[in-house]
């Protein structure tokens, strides 16, 4: 339900390789859960190849099995750099980047995440932000599952403290055949992250060594083809979501 749900990896890799802006062939997912993106980006690019870390082996599993997939049980933040081979893109996505609570802690895993990188290689995470990023409520969403069910997606934001940027968020999934519930998750998961700035990620690449930081809009997923776009702040809306790159190169 969560990949049904939540994720897009076809259109995530087709904007991972439009930011490096080249011919990225090797992608190091961290924080990866079910690798789904590591799978897509293998299947996607002729020769690719992905490495995914996760410290979740069940949500491993899924991974397990493609040849051109390297999958690591591990927790990525006590991997050093050198225990990891090489990549073109380094991504932390679904807003992973706020399992790292600590300036110093992040700082130090975009320095490693850089010691990873190829030349012309680009680290790339996303936040979210803007007048809805400490706002306390939900939003739900309705997907078509397998077999004629309806996938009720409810993402909630049940605590944001703006003082120390800490915030509690819970999904819940509900799935409904002709009208009737058959099943229902309340606290599938939940996530106590620190939400991280934009301009707080940019000071951070830059302290670990990044030639320089770019923000891109998340284009919207029919768009999967489309270009990446840099971005400035007079072109986001009220509450966005964005990806945050650091460039190994000037």
């Amino acid at each position: 339900m969560y990949e049904l749900a939540v994720q897009s990896p076809p259109h995530v890799v087709a904007l991972l390789r439009a930011i490096h802006g080249r011919t990225p062939r090797v992608l190091a997912e961290d924080f990866s859960g079910t690798a789904a993106v590591s799978r897509a980006w293998v299947t996607a690019i002729e020769g690719g190849r992905a490495i995914a870390v996760d410290r979740d082996g069940e949500a491993l599993a899924r991974a397990r099995g493609h040849a051109a997939m390297h999958v690591i049980e591990s927790d990525v933040r006590e991997l050093p750099s050198s225990a990891l081979a090489r990549a073109d893109v380094v991504f932390a996505g679904n807003f992973s980047i706020g399992e790292l609570h600590e300036r110093r802690e992040l700082v130090d895993y975009l320095r490693r995440s850089r010691e990873r990188l190829n030349p012309h290689g680009v680290f790339v995470c996303d936040t979210y932000g803007g007048a809805s990023a400490y706002r306390i409520g939900a939003v739900t969403r309705t997907h078509v599952g397998p077999d004629a069910t309806r996938v009720l997606y409810t993402w909630e934001q049940r605590r944001a403290d703006p003082t120390t940027a800490r915030v509690e968020n819970a999904l819940h999934f509900r799935v409904e055949r002709s009208g009737e519930i058959v099943h229902e998750i309340t606290d599938a998961f939940v996530y106590r992250w620190r939400l991280w700035s934009v301009p707080e990620l940019s000071d951070a690449l830059a302290e670990a060594g990044f030639a320089r930081s770019e923000v891109h809009a998340d284009l919207p997923e029919p768009r999967v083809n489309a270009r990446a776009i840099a971005i400035d702040g007079a072109a986001l809306p009220e509450s966005f979501i964005v990806c945050v790159a650091g460039r190994v190169d000037a």
